[in-house]
């Protein structure tokens, strides 16, 4: 078995409502030097290891893990470098 990390965040210029609603909090507890928020996901997977272990994850994104049209991902594969 092979640990998978998959980090999802929303692409530049999505709008993130609660990423600025955290913001808005973090100023009035008085952290003002917060200039930007941005909220994401955060996967991790147990998987059977696999010549192509990488490239089904991938599809495991674009088929449900994240929506392409406003998220980024990025996977990262225990172990490798």
């Amino acid at each position: 078995m092979k640990k998978v990390q998959v980090y999802i965040t929303l692409k530049q210029g999505v709008l993130d409502p609660q990423g600025k609603a955290i913001q808005t909090s973090l100023h009035a507890l008085d952290y003002p030097e917060v200039d930007d928020v941005r909220v994401g996901k955060y996967i991790e997977l147990q998987v059977e290891e696999g010549p192509d272990l990488e490239t089904r994850v991938t599809q495991m994104c674009e088929q449900l893990l994240a929506n392409p049209v406003i998220e980024d991902y990025r996977i990262e594969l225990e172990g490798a470098r």
